[in-house]
């Protein structure tokens, strides 16, 4: 039926919103009926340029009603929408539009947005059009490894999930759900986080805040939040600046931290600093959300201050030993109603991680007895940067390229700023002596930023484990 095809229930929310301001940009406040005319305006001026359902649409946009009501209109047309970051070079943007061959994707900037929103408004009440088994969107996970990796969603996937159904909500986003009266939008919408929460927060009954600049904690006074997701590395910042000077973060009720491991320890000193605020969410690109522990049940039970909480009940984990048997601690395979079927264009990597229904995640996990979940470490060699994968193995390989440099290692540490930043071990060859800055610039160049190292230490040689491979974990700290 069309009322449950993505994005219909949005569509429905704003449409019977009438005066209930929904985004909030500064001054300008747009109310649910103005966002419905705005999705409408697009949607026709999106129609007009020959978008429908199967076409694809490339959406580079940050954080503004236009931006909002053009990815909502794509998907209520029926394309296959496909997210490109801000900021990116040319070329660095062909593999996201060139999806199609020749006739490439529709690209929408945040000025063609603001055009398209501009136009006619038929009125004409607007129907999902999405076909069930359609591509409905690409999210891509990395550049780093130098070919972004874009999971594919269906549309029968987009509709399985949760956000804009209050009765299908877990009970640990009912809780969040219920603090999100003012939800703090920083980045771009084309975030899967982003937008899922966006989503929510219209569900819930609450109103979009675009967050301008300076950053945090000054956004959540001057904009009154009450809510909005952070890395654990703006976390930590946060956390820094309320020791130093204090700000009045008394309207802030929820902070959704994802995108990397937060320690313990860090958890507790956010606690006791911002309150019973923080949320601790675990998820994947290729999942959605995991699993998420509540402010509630960290304060009555500290020991969960290592865990990532439970998963819903529409939510199966599978823990598996190497030979994919069942175990007490091993990989984590997980299984969510909203998952993705796999990478575009990519067929062995698909095969790699996408088995039989489920989702390898590559994490090291375990559950305790009341099924919380817990995370000891990766299969895969990645460090999280920003909420930024970076593959260790391409930085190794550009590092190792360089006639100066005999062996090259990257390991992911933990970092108040980032989350994870990338450290590198290099072994020089006979008679060089590597130079870290001209390093740093070649992978800049070659994977973007958050693939830069940190450090550059030189070692005379990599540890070794028994059998003699080389042991990245006894590397310096």
């Amino acid at each position: 039926m069309a009322s449950e095809v993505w994005p219909q229930p949005v569509l429905d929310l704003l449409t019977t919103g009438d005066d209930r301001p929904v985004f909030e940009d500064g001054d300008r406040v747009v109310t649910a009926a103005g966002m419905a005319s705005l999705v409408r305006r697009a949607a026709g001026g999106l129609r007009a340029a020959g978008v429908g359902p199967g076409t694809g649409v490339a959406l580079e946009v940050g954080v503004s009603p236009e931006a909002f009501a053009v990815i909502i209109a794509a998907f209520a047309l029926g394309a296959r929408v496909s997210g490109v970051r801000p900021g990116l070079t040319p070329s660095q943007k062909r593999p996201f539009l060139d999806l199609d061959g020749a006739a490439g994707a529709a690209l929408v900037d945040d000025a063609r947005a603001a055009d398209l929103a501009a136009g006619p408004d038929d009125g004409a009440p607007l129907v999902a059009a999405g076909r069930p088994a359609d591509l409905a969107r690409i999210t891509w996970t990395s550049g780093s490894t130098g070919v972004p990796k874009g999971c594919v969603r269906t549309y029968a996937a987009m509709s399985a999930a949760w956000a804009p159904y209050p009765d299908r909500w877990p009970p640990a986003v009912a809780d969040l759900a219920a603090r999100l009266d003012r939800y703090l939008v920083f980045g771009s919408l084309n975030s899967l986080v982003m937008l899922e929460y966006a989503v929510l927060t219209l569900a819930a009954g609450g109103t979009l805040v675009a967050a301008r600049p300076p950053g945090l904690p000054d956004m959540v006074t001057r904009h009154r939040a009450t809510a909005s997701v952070v890395t654990v590395g703006k976390l930590h910042q946060l956390v820094r600046d309320q020791r130093s000077r204090p700000a009045d973060l008394s309207s802030l009720r929820a902070l959704l931290v994802s995108g990397s491991p937060l320690e313990p320890g860090r958890l507790t000193e956010a606690l006791d600093v911002l309150g019973p605020v923080v949320f601790h969410g675990y998820g994947q690109t290729e999942t959605g959300m995991i699993a998420m522990v509540t402010p509630a049940e960290l304060a009555a039970d500290p020991r969960l201050r290592a865990s990532v909480g439970r998963a819903p009940a529409v939510t199966d984990l599978s823990i598996r030993d190497a030979a994919g048997r069942p175990a007490a601690e091993g990989e984590l395979y997980v299984r969510t109603p909203s998952q993705a079927s796999g990478y575009w264009a990519d067929p062995d990597g698909t095969a790699e991680v996408f088995d039989a229904g489920w989702v390898r995640t590559r994490d090291l996990a375990r559950l305790d007895e009341r099924g919380y979940l817990y995370l000891d470490g990766r299969i895969r060699d990645i460090i999280i940067v920003n909420a930024e994968v970076v593959y260790a193995g391409p930085v190794e390989r550009i590092l190792g390229g360089d006639p100066a440099v005999a062996e090259a290692y990257v390991v992911g540490r933990p970092d108040d700023a980032t989350g994870e930043a990338v450290h590198a071990f290099l072994v020089p060859a006979t008679g060089h002596t590597p130079d870290p800055d001209r390093l740093r610039t070649l992978v800049g160049a070659a994977l973007g930023p958050a693939a830069v190292p940190h450090t550059v230490r030189l070692i005379d040689r990599v540890p070794v484990t028994p059998n003699g491979k080389p042991d990245k974990k006894a590397l310096p700290r």
